[in-house]
């Protein structure tokens, strides 16, 4: 451990199942320090974060408090980072309520508008605050949409297939839209038409993101996070997929996350940007 004074993080959305992962990881790490632990759901508040985990005492109690927490987080000695596994409907006003308190945000919530983003992105820079979005935290998924982009220089047809826990509330996912955006971003328009489609139920063939990339969202108990990009051409497809198997395979991007939002004086959308 360095000579420099840990990070303070407090975590909103701390009973989630992605905010107790949060949880277990920050308190482990040597280079961090949990400063509080955010909550809505009123069967958990006042009582320890590490109890509610699982991991033994914290002497973090659960407050449904943001502002209190941020608060606090501006007495620290170096400035603190809010990690943020909320719900789409409030992650807007957690983030600019964090910039507004100096404290910089690692979002993981998915279901900002690309309108908030850019919102998000000009109050930072004038604030000189840093701030992480971040669609996906895990370095395979970051592969697959580098081979993604590879692959699309070679294919005109592909279509993007996510599936999720069916807890989930927005659709498609932000790793998808990312996905599609990246592919989007070459400039190539996708899936020329061959013959004029009749859906005969809406929607049956997805959303349609930039460039004519299609989505489909499935939601199903029993499913954590998964992702296929399907790429079709005459006599052959080629399918990139990745699989989520335990949310733990995330604390790795969370943690690297958090100490690269202390550098940084302005927003970042995606993990690979700073890999």
């Amino acid at each position: 451990m360095s000579n420099q004074s840990p990070i303070p993080v407090l975590v909103n959305g701390a009973c989630g199942k992605m905010g107790r992962e949060v949880i277990k990881a920050v308190s482990q790490a040597e280079d961090m320090t949990l400063i509080g632990a955010v909550e809505r759901n009123p069967e958990y508040i006042g009582q320890d974060i590490g109890e509610i985990i699982g991991c033994g005492p914290l002497e973090i109690p659960v407050l449904n408090d943001l502002q209190a927490n941020l608060v606090l987080a501006t007495q620290e000695k170096v400035q603190g980072v809010m990690v943020d596994f909320t719900h789409p409907d409030s992650v807007y006003d957690n983030v600019r309520s964090a910039i507004a308190y100096g404290v910089r945000p690692v979002v993981g919530t998915t279901g900002l508008s690309p309108e908030q983003i850019k919102d998000l992105a000009d109050f930072a820079e004038k604030a000189s605050t840093g701030c992480l979005i971040i669609p996906n935290f895990s370095i395979g998924m970051v592969l697959l949409q580098q081979a993604a982009v590879q692959a699309s220089k070679y294919f005109d047809h592909v279509e993007i297939i996510e599936l999720h826990h069916n807890q989930k509330a927005d659709a498609p996912s932000g790793t998808a839209i990312q996905t599609a955006q990246l592919l989007a971003e070459l400039g190539k328009t996708f899936n020329p038409a061959i013959v004029k489609e009749t859906e005969k139920l809406t929607g049956a063939r997805g959303s349609v993101a930039d460039e004519g990339i299609r989505i489909h969202s499935i939601r199903l108990p029993g499913l954590i996070a998964h992702q296929e990009v399907i790429f079709g051409a005459p006599g052959q497809i080629y399918t990139l997929r990745h699989d989520t198997s335990d949310r733990s395979c995330y604390m790795p991007g969370v943690l690297l996350a958090i100490r690269k939002v202390t550098q940084l004086k302005s927003l970042v959308y995606g993990l690979e940007k700073i890999l």
